[in-house]
């Protein structure tokens, strides 16, 4: 039952998410601002397949333990791809509010980014064993979660300050990715059920994209 549910809920996310940010990128219209939330929303999708792809596989087949080597190689991938977002994410920011300058703002975002990457990158990662050691999950996770407050922060304050309705509660969603994100990393391996949370942080994306898309419709349509 679970390979059945668990299958078809990530189907229908990959396919929500990467359908739906082609669709931003081709009705972004000249838009910077949209056509990098259709990028972005590209790149979450593509990157989450590289994980849930083997993981429906093992799970409708041999099991997750035959599938170590893929769904460790999935989780690297994945961990690159969601810095990239957030970064995209962030540039999303400077278009749709008309941000100029703040260079130590950008210098901030990509010192947080390069620090997760090189620390995914370390082999005491130990990636592609179906064992890696909560330490450096905790470590490569410092900068990619201080990369997201940095986000929240931005959007809750610009959003507020501009009325915008249409992005005001963009920051939510990302404070429930990392809600349900951060106890997954912390205590999954002890408590299996704990993994459930990726669930509601999947759909936290969703969110994230469906605002992106609903905003682009409303106000492209003008």
């Amino acid at each position: 039952m679970q390979a059945i549910v668990e299958t078809l809920f990530d189907i229908c996310y990959l396919a929500t998410v990467l359908s739906v940010g082609v669709r931003i990128i081709r009705g972004a219209k000249g838009s910077r601002q949209f056509e990098l939330f259709g990028w972005m929303a590209v790149v979450l999708g593509a990157g989450d397949s590289f994980h849930l792809v083997p993981r429906a596989l093992a799970l409708c087949t041999t099991g997750l333990d035959s599938f170590a080597f893929q769904l460790g190689l999935g989780k690297w991938i994945t961990s690159v791809t969601m810095t990239v977002f957030y970064v995209l994410l962030y540039y999303v920011w400077r278009e749709r509010y008309e941000v100029k300058g703040q260079r130590s703002l950008t210098v901030a975002v990509y010192a947080l980014a390069v620090a997760r990457v090189i620390l995914c990158m370390m082999p005491q990662n130990q990636w592609l064993t179906d064992r890696s050691p909560l330490i450096w999950g905790i470590c490569r996770n410092i900068p990619f979660a201080l990369l997201g407050i940095l986000v929240i922060v931005l959007f809750y304050r610009s959003a507020k300050e501009r009325d915008d309705k249409a992005f005001g509660w963009m920051w939510l969603t990302i404070v429930l990715s990392f809600g349900f994100y951060i106890p997954v990393v912390l205590w999954a391996e002890a408590v299996p059920m704990i993994g459930m949370l990726m669930i509601p942080k999947t759909c936290a994306y969703v969110w994230t994209v469906m605002i992106g898309y609903n905003a682009m419709k409303k106000e492209l349509r003008k």
